[in-house]
């Protein structure tokens, strides 16, 4: 792609608005899909020599575009859902610390509000929630010692803190130290 050294200049005036606009239809800001042509560019600069087109320079650069705008927007996606996942976290945290009241009697009350709770939860379920939050195991580690999938650790555990949640609505701060 030898030529592509000397109409490189052409090449990006001819190109990149084209390529500007077809990602702007994609991504939610012009910075974001100035980015992704910029980038787009950048490769091909990067691979002038070893870049070798089996379709239409427009093809190409398009397919290029379109697969760092995917890139882009899974990237997003991922964000979005942990900012909602720390959003919902810190917005329990917040509410448990607003009504706590430190009243209990003692240690042992309190190990008993916790086992009252762990024994309303189904035996699977509290057999993983025991062996993550208090034995601290990784998740992969209760999937291989019980024999069920890593998918199925994270299902006990959402529903454990789900259960707990509601069995433990009075004692919220004591749900914060199972949960972390």
């Amino acid at each position: 792609m030898l030529y592509l050294k000397r109409d490189f200049e052409k090449l990006y005036k001819l190109y990149y608005p084209k390529m500007f606009a077809f990602a702007k239809n994609y991504v939610p800001a012009n910075e974001d899909a100035e980015n992704i042509v910029q980038d787009v560019f950048l490769i091909l600069w990067e691979r002038k020599e070893e870049i070798e087109i089996s379709f239409t320079l427009t093809t190409y650069l398009f397919t290029l575009v379109k697969n760092r705008c995917l890139n882009f927007l899974r990237h997003k996606l991922i964000e979005e859902e942990y900012n909602s996942q720390m959003k919902e976290e810190l917005g329990f945290k917040l509410y448990a610390l607003e009504t706590f009241d430190y009243s209990y009697q003692s240690e042992e009350e309190l190990q008993e509000v916790i086992r009252r709770a762990l024994d309303t939860l189904p035996e699977r379920c509290r057999e993983v929630f025991i062996k993550s939050r208090i034995e601290g195991l990784k998740y992969k580690e209760i999937s291989d010692e019980l024999g069920i999938s890593v998918n199925t650790v994270e299902n006990q555990m959402v529903t454990a803190l789900k259960k707990l949640r509601v069995a433990l609505k009075d004692y919220l701060p004591l749900l914060l130290f199972l949960v972390n």
